[in-house]
């Protein structure tokens, strides 16, 4: 019986798609060319030198207090970071937490994740 190919490229997370050192993330920080806003989430966006898209969380336990829900958010966030990178050009992508995630539910975090991951693709 043959095999069918996908439509869509291998959706693997890599060490390379990471941004792992304080440089990258100061670098993106510093000279963000969008910010795209949504009540809880913000994501900071700029062009990247390498040949893929590279993201970074900046989760901070002050705005988000248990681990529990800083690493929901991580998974979902790299999830979908993981699933849409291939439509994606060579950005660098840091997401911060606005405020705190005490008054929104699941499906709405996931909405604002989908929302932003859209906003990126547009442009």
């Amino acid at each position: 019986m043959p095999q069918s190919t996908s439509a869509t490229p291998t959706a693997s997370f890599t060490k390379e798609q990471r941004l792992l050192t304080p440089q990258a993330f100061r670098e993106v920080f510093d000279a963000p060319e969008r910010k795209i806003h949504q009540s809880h989430l913000m994501a900071f966006v700029r062009h990247s030198p390498y040949d893929k898209p590279r993201i970074g969380m900046a989760i901070t336990k002050r705005k988000v207090p248990t681990a529990v829900a800083r690493n929901f958010i991580k998974r979902q966030i790299r999830e979908h970071f993981r699933t849409t990178a291939f439509k994606l050009e060579n950005k660098d992508i840091v997401f911060i937490v606005k405020k705190p995630l005490k008054e929104i539910n699941n499906n709405e975090l996931k909405n604002q994740i989908i929302y932003i991951f859209k906003k990126i693709e547009k442009k």
